[in-house]
């Protein structure tokens, strides 16, 4: 069962306290996306994966906790920019808040990862351009960090998908498959490869790569702490590890 609460949580930029709201609990994830956002129930917690001050705009999964290089990036002109940018959805304002400090603060893989969440909630918008820009975005957030582990590019392979880029997709296919794939990994790219040669940019959950049963959308586009546990995004050890669950059960 999940509930919703509040905490009250002390700003760690500006010392400032604010009403935090956090859920506890919940019922079983379906399988993720190939992208890795989660099944339900998880994916309707996306509100409450970060905080954020509302008097210095700080975003992090808990406020109570900062750098002394986040607390700056915060206070910089870009950030204060971002914050005031209202053409954006607010959560995934919140969530492109968060890439920019990981961004400055050198940590490009999970930016790239709090990139992609804007993304998700674009798409739940109905937001087709900004969940566009910010996929690429991610991906480019992937490729300037360290060299992408083997899990990294298959998630790749499917975010340029869902953006359209489908040359680049393919390319990024073709570039898996001139090494070893380990099964069932192999199974999700020759899948990916279906979908990209039909101009395919809708989103599919993971087990949908590994029929039975057939391919069927998951409808990712479908509308609308200190004291309590704040919900986490759970992926269960990685895309490699949910497909080593689901193969199990074929």
């Amino acid at each position: 069962m999940t509930t919703v609460g509040q905490t009250s949580v002390t700003c760690a930029v500006c010392g400032r306290e604010s009403r935090q709201r956090a859920v506890r609990g919940g019922g079983p994830a379906g399988p993720p996306d190939l992208d890795l956002r989660p099944g339900e129930t998880t994916r309707s917690t996306m509100a409450y994966w970060l905080q954020q001050c509302p008097t210095c705009g700080y975003a992090a999964p808990r406020l109570d906790e900062a750098t002394p290089a986040a607390a700056a990036v915060v206070a910089g002109g870009p950030y204060r920019a971002l914050l005031a940018e209202t053409s954006y959805p607010p959560l995934a304002r919140r969530f492109l808040c968060r890439a920019m400090i990981l961004e400055e603060t050198g940590e490009l893989h999970a930016a790239a990862e709090a990139t992609l969440q804007a993304a998700w909630v674009a798409d739940d918008m109905r937001k087709p351009d900004l969940a566009r820009e910010w996929r690429l975005t991610a991906v480019a957030l992937f490729r300037q960090g360290p060299a992408p582990d083997l899990e990294q590019q298959v998630r790749i392979v499917d975010i340029l998908r869902r953006a359209g880029d489908f040359g680049a997709a393919a390319a990024q296919a073709s570039a898996l498959e001139r090494g070893h794939l380990p099964e069932p990994v192999d199974r999700v790219v020759a899948f990916e490869r279906k979908l990209i040669a039909a101009g395919d940019a809708r989103a599919y959950s993971v087990a949908s790569a590994l029929p039975p049963p057939a391919a069927r959308p998951h409808a990712s586009q479908r509308g609308p702490a200190t004291g309590l546990p704040l919900m986490r995004p759970v992926s269960g050890g990685g895309l490699f590890a949910v497909l080593r669950r689901l193969f199990r059960r074929r």
